[in-house]
């Protein structure tokens, strides 16, 4: 001091004992490891960090709850009628027992678990094993939540759902009586049951009839009652696409309020279907040939969608007529589709007739070309009686060969009522037999039992039959109905493009054995090495596996017959019959076996979480929320 003088030293003293540090780099250095202070725990008196309980983290966890403010015990509603369960506001969902969409359902319905007050994040969901009789649920939660800064803790518990019975709104209104606001009236005005057979198949494939009330069956067609007037118009916009259809609608008054100005109508839908079928043979009028690209007058109906597929049976000319044309002008088929009409021949011979090629076409495959055939034919019944023979075209000519039994019109004993027809045929301008279709399997060879030996089998609609066709059901209706259903069936064997538009199932017969001989792996192998192909009858790589029809009826089925006889819980045990964790590997739920259900503890204790991290969010990615 004495060299530097007074003002320096009071320079010196000043900027080493009166510097001003900030706060910032003074609690960092008091942060640090080395000095940081450590208090004992007021519980298990271990060293820890302070915080503002003065307990360590495993002391806490085994004090708090985190599941506080969280239910562990819901109640869910399911219809014993379709086995929806409700979600909310009286809207009902479909869910499979361990799918994902019940889980979601159930977080839902847990109460304190989605409130943001809690803090708790729920990282893993499971579902554990129940009696089926128990009418129980029981899901498997694992939460965390940070009780105080920097200690997160983690903790298990078990929530259990009791599962109630309760109507839907839909399954109500079945049993009330007149509960349906809308009805579709299908009728057809013809002799059998094959187009309702048909049109059967398809709304099976599409499930057109889901939302409808019920059906009930007529001799000449069959109606569906819906809730609505909505499913109803999807009901008819699905006829108007699949067959040819004419629609009139009504509506009646059923009450109304004046103040509110609202009304409720009944509707009624009387939806008529063409009186075409396939395989009628049809007269065209003249202009309507023409219109058709100038097509032989003399057709056959090849098959009904929207549009009537006609085809020249003696040169295999097609043409398709809308509904528009048939409505404007309809006409009637000279010869109906029956078996009555319809006589058995057998071919003793065909030679291939190769038309002129049409040098602006694509080259045309082997079997378009020979497409075309004239068939040598005797009738069945004349076999060994007379040497009668007629040689005809035949646009089914590359499916026949030698020995083929075949079914088809004989002109030449018929009258026709249409006067035009009638003098076309005297006059010797139509052809004196028309081959429709080849028959099949035991149907070819007179098999008294062949339709029990068919490899397939068609599913069927559950209808009710109407009070005025019980009351006067008898023998021969119920006879003539079988034989509807036998000529449909032959329909499909030979109608490869009838088939692409309905499901087929393996038959029990197939499963033993019990086949017929065109459908055997040799004579499939055999007919693959011939040189004309067969590409209409049934092959096993049509079928499905899904649904075997001569095991007796569906388990859904017998358990709807079988919950009017047993209570609640013995119902919902049928229902809940299946593979145990099955649905839950595959939709990546955890579950926990019927093993070790009963080692799982209703609560846990809570844990610290390693690191003090949150987990990830537990999330459901399903079709609703």
């Amino acid at each position: 001091f004495l060299f530097y003088g007074l003002p320096s030293a009071a320079i010196f003293l000043k900027q080493t004992f009166f510097t001003r540090i900030p706060f910032s780099t003074m609690t960092e250095i008091a942060s640090t490891p080395e000095n940081l202070v450590k208090i004992l725990c007021c519980v298990c008196g271990i060293p820890i960090d302070p915080n503002p309980s003065n307990t360590c983290a495993t002391c806490l966890a085994s004090t708090a709850d985190v599941t506080r403010g969280i239910s562990t015990e819901a109640t869910l509603h399911q219809c014993r009628g379709c086995q929806r369960w409700h979600k909310e506001a009286g809207k009902w969902i479909a869910c499979e027992l361990e799918s994902r969409e019940l889980m979601a359902l159930c977080l839902g319905n847990v109460s304190g678990l989605g409130k943001s007050s809690n803090k708790v994040r729920l990282v893993d969901a499971g579902w554990i094993w129940t009696e089926p009789h128990s009418m129980r649920l029981k899901v498997r939660l694992t939460i965390q939540k940070e009780v105080q800064t920097g200690t997160i803790l983690q903790q298990s518990f078990t929530v259990v759902f009791i599962v109630r019975n309760q109507q839907c709104i839909e399954c109500q209104a079945e049993f009330r009586q007149g509960s349906w606001r809308s009805l579709v009236q299908v009728r057809q005005r013809v002799g059998h049951k094959r187009t309702f057979l048909y049109l059967e198949q398809l709304i099976l494939k599409h499930g057109a009839h889901r939302g409808c009330l019920s059906i009930e069956t007529y001799r000449d067609g069959m109606d569906f009652y819906f809730p609505d007037k909505g499913k109803a118009a999807r009901f008819i916009s699905f006829l108007e696409n699949v067959v040819p259809t004419q629609v009139k609608c009504s509506k009646k008054l059923i009450g109304t309020d004046d103040k509110s100005n609202i009304s409720n109508f009944k509707y009624t839908n009387l939806v008529s279907i063409c009186p075409l079928c396939k395989d009628d043979l049809l007269y065209l009028p003249a202009k309507l040939a023409r219109t058709l690209g100038n097509i032989s007058r003399t057709v056959l109906v090849k098959n009904i969608s929207n549009l009537i597929h006609l085809i020249d049976p003696l040169s295999g000319q097609t043409a398709s007529m809308s509904s528009e044309q048939f409505w404007r002008d309809p006409i009637r088929p000279i010869i109906t589709a029956a078996r009555s009409r319809m006589i058995r021949y057998v071919v003793l011979g065909k030679e291939p007739i190769v038309l002129r090629q049409n040098v602006s076409r694509k080259s045309a495959t082997r079997r378009n070309k020979s497409r075309l055939a004239s068939v040598t034919l005797a009738k069945e019944e004349d076999l060994g009686v007379n040497d009668v023979q007629r040689e005809e075209r035949s646009h089914i000519g590359y499916l026949l060969k030698a020995g083929d039994v075949c079914l088809g019109y004989d002109l030449t004993e018929t009258q026709f009522v249409d006067d035009e027809a009638e003098d076309m045929r005297s006059e010797g301008k139509m052809p004196d037999i028309i081959v429709v279709r080849k028959l099949y399997g035991g149907v070819a060879t007179g098999d008294v039992n062949s339709s029990k030996s068919r490899i397939w089998k068609l599913q069927r609609l559950d209808f009710d039959v109407a009070e005025s066709m019980r009351a006067r059901s008898s023998k021969k209706e119920a006879e003539m109905d079988d034989i509807d259903e036998e000529d449909f069936m032959r329909e499909v064997e030979a109608d490869s493009e009838m088939r692409r538009n309905m499901n087929l199932y393996k038959s029990k017969s197939l499963n033993e054995g019990k086949t017929d001989t065109y459908d055997s792996e040799a004579n499939q192998k055999e007919l693959e090495d011939e040189e004309d192909d067969d590409d209409q009858q049934v092959k096993l790589d049509e079928l499905l596996d899904g649904l075997v029809l001569e095991d007796g009826p569906d388990p859904e089925d017998m358990m709807e017959k079988d919950n009017e006889m047993m209570g609640d819980d013995e119902a919902w045990s049928a229902s809940a019959l299946m593979a145990e964790g099955e649905k839950a590997a595959k939709e990546g739920i955890s579950y926990v076996d019927r093993d070790n259900a009963r080692q799982v503890k209703e609560k846990e204790s809570a844990v610290p979480v390693e690191n003090n991290v949150l987990g990830k969010q537990y999330t459901l990615d399903t079709k609703f929320k």
